[in-house]
Parts: C-alpha cells; structure tokens; sequence
C-alpha cells in the first residue's frame, strides 16, 4: 500500500505543477484536499453501516478523532504549502530531493520519541538519500528561496509521518484520513481568501488535475498511507513514500517530455537499493527466529 502511494503522489507532481498554471497554490491544496475528505464520506458511511469503523461509539472517539484531526490535519497543510509555494521558485528535481529529506528526518525526529530504529534502516535511509540527491540534483547545486522553503516543507512531512504512526492506533484510520483532509481544505481556503484571487474559470480549466490530486493523490493515497502505517514501522514508511520521487520522474518522462539520464537512472536503483536493505534483514531476521522456535 505504502509503495503504490509513493506512485500515485509521483504522478501527482506532475498534476500539480500543471494545476497551478490555472490556480494559485492555497487555492489549488484547498480544492484538492476537499475533494479528498468528501470521496472517503461514502466509504465512512458503509463502513459505519457494516459496524467496522472500531471504537465509533466509544464515549472518547469524537475528542480522539477531533485531536487526530486538528493535529495530523495541520501538520499536512503546512507541509502541504511549503511544497506548494516552493515549487514556484525552484526546479521539481530540487523540490523532490529536499522533500525527500524526510526519509533522513523521520529516524531522527524518532529518537526524540524514543524508537527503536535499527542499523539496516539507517544505512538504508543513507543509501536512498545518496540516490535521491543523484536522481534529483545537478551538478551545480544551490539552497535558493524555493529551496528554502522545500527544506522547511521536509521537515513537516517528517512530522506528519510520526503524528500519523501515533494517531492510527488511536482512531479509525480512514475517519483520521477525512478529518485530516478537512482541516488541511478549510486552513488552505482560509489563505486562499486573504493572499488569492480564485476565479470559476480556473477552477474549470484546472478540472483535471484536482480530479487527479483530489480523488486519487489525496483521497486514495493519502488513505493508504494511513491504512499501511497501522502495520509499519514510521522509518520504513518513510523510506517507501520517498519512492514518489522515482515515480515523479516516470511521470515527466510520460506527460512532459522530460528525460531520465544515466545518473537519475543511478539513483532510482539506489533508491530500491535503500528500501531493500532497510526491510529485508528483518524479515530474514523473524524468519530465522521462527525456524529456531521450531
């Protein structure tokens, strides 16, 4: 699950980068993660109505998916923007290398919560950054003002992945999903309204792309990634999403003409390099336990 929203959300760059040659960035992350919260409503519903939503009538639920909300919800809409605005003001290969930073600052921001974090996830996270900097970086690499704010963007996803990987064994994962999705929609319209101008004609010319980043990026991804951290460690999630920037890539070569050299090549296996080694040993590891218990 963790792998195909890495997918979807690297083909979401390139609906966002087209989004915003109609919409202004709060603008286009309002109606975005607003059609995201109102495609899980069906699904809360049936789910309700089959009595697998756990804890629903739980005298604590509404506090605990309203904390969920508010903080997961406002965590994503910062890291949302940053992302958003920065990608006015410097390249997609930098804004997906410093995005992916996170995959460095979820370990670390762990330890703070206390995590165990073993040695193969740390040279995982090494392996993978090394290939995310050549997949996404050029020789002549400089920190500008979009990169900036892409570096402060990393560290608020870092942030989101940890609230997530709090908040799932606390509230119904896909109630977390909507609650989350409403509060990063109504926050982003609140800036839309004081720094934008939005007209209907934009709204109708960038149809597709909020289809895209709306139902599938936001509603469908977004979910997932939700759904998969009740059953990962928060390290390697982060090192799977990171994949999107492989999958961004994909996606400018199939819609925006855009090339792969043999050094993005290079990173995109050192990418998958990382996240085998991050995963593997420990599986082998439960494995040999197992056969030893036998």
């Amino acid at each position: 699950m963790l792998l195909l929203a890495a997918a979807i959300w690297g083909f979401g760059f390139v609906a966002q980068r087209l989004g915003m040659e109609s919409l202004e960035p709060f603008a286009f992350n309002g109606l975005r993660f607003m059609i995201g919260a109102l495609s899980l409503l069906p699904l809360i519903w049936f789910l309700q109505r089959r009595g697998r939503l756990k804890g629903v009538k739980d005298s604590g639920f509404l506090p605990r998916a309203l904390l969920g909300s508010s903080v997961c919800g406002g965590i994503l809409f910062i890291a949302a923007s940053f992302q958003q605005v920065g990608l006015l003001y410097t390249t997609a290969a930098n804004a997906g290398f410093i995005t992916g930073l996170y995959i460095v600052l979820v370990p670390v921001l762990g330890l703070l919560l206390k995590h165990s974090t073993g040695s193969n996830t740390w040279i995982g996270c090494a392996v993978a950054a090394v290939g995310l900097y050549f997949l996404s970086v050029g020789e002549n690499f400089s920190v500008t003002y979009g990169d900036g704010l892409q570096l402060i963007g990393a560290l608020f996803w870092a942030m989101h992945i940890l609230a997530v990987d709090h908040f799932t064994s606390r509230v119904a994962p896909v109630v977390l999903a909507c609650g989350q999705f409403l509060v990063c929609a109504l926050a982003s319209f609140a800036v839309s309204l004081v720094l934008e101008t939005t007209t209907m004609a934009g709204v109708q010319q960038a149809w597709a792309t909020l289809a895209y980043a709306g139902l599938v990026s936001v509603g469908v991804a977004y979910t997932l990634q939700v759904l998969a951290q009740k059953h990962a460690h928060p390290a390697h999630a982060a090192i799977i999403l990171s994949l999107e920037t492989v999958f961004a890539a994909i996606g400018g070569i199939l819609f925006l003409g855009e090339s792969l050299s043999g050094r993005a090549l290079f990173g995109c296996a050192l990418m998958l390099l990382g996240m085998l080694i991050s995963q593997l040993p420990l599986r082998y590891l439960v494995k040999s336990r197992h056969e030893k218990a036998a």
